[in-house]
């Protein structure tokens, strides 16, 4: 363990891909998004004398960061170099605003399921432990069991299919739907041996109930309204000269960041050359993509976390001055893909 008790093993996916595309320098400010177990944050403040605030909708973490906290100190002027912000990324303006801030150097976003809560079975995300059916990374609202005892068949099917893009997603709804009947679902191993015993085995190895538990999880907390209402917020936020950084491990986030970032460097597709107005000079785009496709993980980091190998990483810069607009300058597009 080092400093306040956080523990060192615990290394976020691309890290150094993060660190390279933030820059952080001293005496600016980030954002961690998605603070978690504070793995990126700790990177920052090691890279520069800079402050973070961070941020995450999960209690636990909250603990962990002010923890954390205690043993970075104070910057010159007395600021701590680390303050936590409870609440969600996707109202990250709210929160910045409210500690006097009107804008940050750097936001980064480290989308999905935190490891944390992950390895923790009593949080209900896990298919191959047992806990309470819950999935919530917060404390409130509806949880996975009540969304799976309620829902209907459809709406099950659809949260299946939409979110969890499985392929048997009607079949997993019709059972869940017929198993409720005889009792409600409580834990994650029931709902998890039902889905095994109705989709098939995968050739790529993947539990035949991750799809499933993914199309629940993005359900239960709204990833993807989030994932649109925290870029909005992050456009909002960001300095003349700041980044923003995202990562993310699935194709339904890294469409909307994809989509999100391409309009903001105006490089959207352009309208049909029959449209009468397709030929007027766009107005110069505020940002400009440090990559011009997402950013891969390295085959060494794959090797040693699994978990990075779907991980897509992609950043954007504000310009300071529009007309000086650049593409595709960043050092690490060797790790580039066209996905």
């Amino acid at each position: 363990m080092s400093r306040a008790g956080h523990d060192p093993g615990h290394i976020p996916v691309m890290l150094a891909e993060v660190l390279e595309a933030l820059n952080p320098a001293d005496a600016e400010i980030y954002v961690d998004g998605t603070f978690g177990g504070g793995g990126y944050t700790r990177s920052f403040l090691a890279a520069a004398e800079c402050r973070v605030l961070g941020i995450d909708r999960d209690p636990a973490a909250i603990s962990r960061g002010q923890d954390l906290a205690a043993g970075y100190g104070s910057t010159p002027d007395g600021l701590p170099r680390l303050t936590m912000l409870h609440g969600t990324f996707g109202s990250m303006d709210e929160l910045v605003r409210g500690t006097g801030l009107s804008s940050v150097s750097g936001i980064v976003l480290d989308l999905g399921v935190s490891s944390f809560q992950i390895d923790e079975a009593d949080r209900g995300f896990s298919f191959r432990a047992d806990g309470p059916l819950d999935m919530r990374m917060g404390s409130e609202g509806e949880s996975a069991a009540d969304l799976v005892n309620a829902a209907s068949e459809k709406e099950l099917a659809d949260i299946f299919h939409f979110y969890g893009e499985e392929r048997h997603a009607r079949r997993v709804a019709k059972a869940v739907v017929s198993a409720r009947a005889d009792e409600p679902f409580r834990t994650t191993l029931r709902l998890a041996e039902l889905i095994r015993s109705v989709v098939p085995a995968d050739r790529s190895g993947i539990d035949s109930a991750t799809r499933s538990f993914q199309g629940l999880r993005i359900a239960v907390n709204d990833e993807l309204g989030e994932i649109e209402r925290g870029l909005d917020a992050a456009f909002d936020l960001i300095a003349p000269g700041g980044r923003i950084v995202v990562v993310s491990f699935h194709s339904l986030e890294d469409r909307i960041v994809k989509r999100a970032f391409a309009k903001a460097a105006g490089t959207a597709p352009t309208p049909s050359r029959h449209n009468p107005g397709a030929f007027s000079a766009p107005p110069l785009a505020p940002f400009t993509l440090l990559s011009r496709r997402a950013v891969r993980p390295s085959e060494e980091e794959c090797a040693r976390n699994p978990r990075a190998r779907s991980a897509r990483l992609r950043a954007l810069l504000r310009h300071t001055d529009p007309a000086a607009r650049t593409q595709g300058n960043s050092t690490f597009s060797r790790q580039e893909t066209d996905r």
